[in-house]
């Protein structure tokens, strides 16, 4: 190892050392950089200064190898291989759409979304390598302020500094009940006082979906039961359907969840109706924020095209 004020060999020097290698052979070396011959034989001799090494053996007629020079051309031929691959990396990486992204879902969402998204990520964007990373809102928050993930698909909005939103639909809550609750004999709109007297099932600690239940019932006055929670949306509804109580659901499960022969019934809201912004998130920092916000409106495109029972932003 070289020490820290000694001088290292540069790239130009290592190029020029290892065309007289393969060529053994100033002038056709010289040739095959495109550069003078003179040139080529300072860098050469600045290598070997360098290295305190000889690496070649010259004569009249030919060039050779030194002992030493074969050991270094090997170290110069993957030198110059390592910084050529990381050249075109860089290269790469510059291209829109290309390489990694880590994209992070709420489970409220991803069921419900990511098939109308994957397919599209994959015939849009061949050459962007998509990971998916499920987790509650304050897991994926966390992991995209710490670079861990790109982008992150939730509720908006985050109240997180530093991070650019782009809203991608509204959607509505709908009232799911049992298929033999009373509420079930009508069919209208219900005004939102109708909370007040009903045992309200959520899902457990984490989930922004619960907060925002809560924030709906708390502007009526009406309260959840502490009795009993869900790990998740398709647990929620079964506890719903087994008659445990009633609850809040987003409009983009309802195809899905209802649709498993449950016994379940559903009521809308009267105006103002509750609901929920589901949108990207991404690092105001990162330096791939314009094809985020370009993934954003290919995102809508794809909800839009598979019909999702929400409203997609403009």
């Amino acid at each position: 190892m070289f020490p820290i004020n000694e001088p290292t060999p540069t790239l130009a020097q290592l190029r020029a050392f290892l065309a007289v290698a393969d060529h053994l052979h100033f002038r056709e070396a010289a040739v095959s950089l495109r550069m003078s011959q003179p040139a080529l034989s300072s860098a050469v001799s600045a290598l070997e200064e360098t290295l305190h090494t000889q690496l070649l053996e010259r004569t009249t007629r030919k060039v050779l190898l030194t002992p030493a020079g074969d050991r270094v051309a090997v170290h110069a031929a993957r030198v110059l291989k390592a910084v050529g691959d990381l050249m075109g990396e860089v290269a790469h990486s510059r291209e829109p759409f290309h390489g990694p992204a880590h994209l992070g879902v709420i489970p409220t969402v991803a069921p419900y979304v990511l098939p109308a998204l994957l397919p599209m990520f994959a015939r849009r964007f061949p050459r962007l390598k998509l990971t998916v990373h499920e987790a509650k809102t304050e897991t994926i928050l966390e992991e995209v302020r710490e670079g861990r993930l790109d982008l992150v698909l939730l509720a908006l909005p985050t109240e997180t500094a530093g991070l650019v939103e782009e809203p991608l639909y509204d959607e509505d809550f709908l009232l799911a009940f049992p298929s033999d609750h009373p509420l079930a004999e009508g069919d209208g709109p219900l005004d939102r006082d109708v909370l007040k007297g009903l045992d309200i099932v959520l899902l457990n600690q984490g989930h922004c979906l619960r907060e925002q239940a809560i924030d709906v019932c708390r502007e009526v006055g009406a309260r959840a039961t502490a009795a009993t929670y869900a790990t998740s949306l398709p647990t929620l509804v079964q506890l719903v359907a087994g008659g445990l109580g009633v609850t809040l659901l987003p409009e983009s499960a309802v195809p899905v969840e209802t649709g498993k022969r449950v016994r379940l019934a559903l009521r809308r809201f009267q105006p103002p109706v509750p609901g929920r912004t589901i949108g990207l998130a991404y690092r105001a920092s990162s330096a791939r924020t314009p094809e985020y916000a370009q993934l954003a409106k290919a995102v809508r495109g794809a909800i839009r095209a598979r019909r999702l029972p929400v409203r997609v932003t403009s």
